[in-house]
């Protein structure tokens, strides 16, 4: 099963992710994306998300 992962050096914290797939993903107290729950979003949510990454921080894996 994919499920989705950060690039946490990559994110520059936009918030775009936790705007778009709120159950997926969050800002940390860093400030940068984090998942918090791999299948909290349909799979067509996430990738709206992943797409949306302007530094392409989020990618699937295995």
């Amino acid at each position: 099963m994919k499920k989705p992962v950060v690039d946490q050096d990559s994110c520059t914290g936009c918030g775009l992710c936790p705007d778009i797939a709120s159950n997926t993903f969050k800002l940390n107290d860093d400030g940068v994306a984090e998942v918090i729950d791999p299948q909290g979003d349909d799979e067509d949510t996430i990738q709206e998300a992943i797409d949306s990454c302007p530094v392409e921080a989020i990618s699937w894996e295995e």
